[in-house]
């Protein structure tokens, strides 16, 4: 079925999971016959984005990253804890950190095209934005992720978790917000203006939250400030920062119009 409507050109990738039936590993393997099915058999050499499935062989995944192009493995919560109420069978040093490691291993040794990836659940267990991105920066400073992904709880009819609260979007969007400034703009954790319930602010940006609270180091020099000063600007983003570094080289900004 996927080929046939690659083949239309109805989809361009191909992002593969499962449920574990059986055990893990054999479910893996099914897994990995299929992409082997793909690649072998009809020749399928587009993108592949790999599950691995928590408890998994490392053999298992030295194979699937032979044949795909990203692995991940959903580390789902903060810590053990709240993994705790989400899905109390898996463990997340073992299973999840310990998955995470040995993709990463493999990763090392022969970079992914597509780069490692997880998921982490937002308001499903009362964690908070602290605890989720302090996970995040340990996760791309030791396993160089290329992202993590981050999923706004929204109960279920018929699950355990049925009668929570849904997690507003808006949470969502500033936790991929603050993301980005852990990954590219210079910023710590420690940076990061957490309220007093450990979240970050609903109503501004991070970046804006965290300038209004340094009011010291405002107004800045713009023909003095470095590179990672300037990344601290509200509005000005990676791109715009070279650009202004660039351009003084040459000379220096005297008016308005020449930002």
């Amino acid at each position: 079925l996927f080929i046939q409507y690659y083949e239309k050109r109805l989809v361009d990738g191909l992002f593969l999971s499962s449920a574990i039936c059986d055990s893990t590993n054999q479910s893996e393997e099914k897994m990995l016959q299929t992409v082997q099915l793909l690649r072998y058999k009809y020749g399928y050499r587009g993108y592949i984005h790999y599950k691995i499935l928590p408890g998994t062989d490392q053999s298992l995944i030295e194979a699937a990253a032979k044949l795909a192009d990203r692995l991940s493995i959903n580390m789902e919560a903060p810590d053990e804890k709240y993994l705790a109420q989400l899905s109390p069978s898996k463990k997340f040093a073992s299973e999840l950190l310990g998955g995470l490691e040995r993709i990463a291993k493999v990763n090392r040794e022969k970079p992914l095209r597509g780069g490692i990836t997880t998921q982490l659940v937002v308001g499903a267990a009362k964690e908070t934005d602290r605890e989720i991105l302090s996970l995040s920066n340990k996760l791309y400073r030791n396993y160089k992720l290329w992202r993590v992904y981050y999923s706004a709880f929204m109960p279920i009819l018929g699950t355990p978790l049925e009668e929570l609260p849904p997690c507003l979007p808006l949470r969502e969007y500033r936790l991929y917000q603050a993301d980005f400034l852990l990954k590219g703009y210079g910023f710590s954790p420690q940076d990061l203006p957490f309220e007093k319930d450990g979240n970050l602010p609903q109503e501004h940006d991070p970046k804006l939250a965290w300038a209004l609270k340094h009011p010291e180091i405002f107004p800045l020099e713009v023909n003095k400030a470095d590179f990672t000063e300037l990344l601290k600007v509200p509005g000005i983003g990676r791109i715009s920062a070279r650009r202004i570094v660039e351009t003084r080289n040459q000379e220096k900004f005297t008016r308005l119009e020449q930002l």
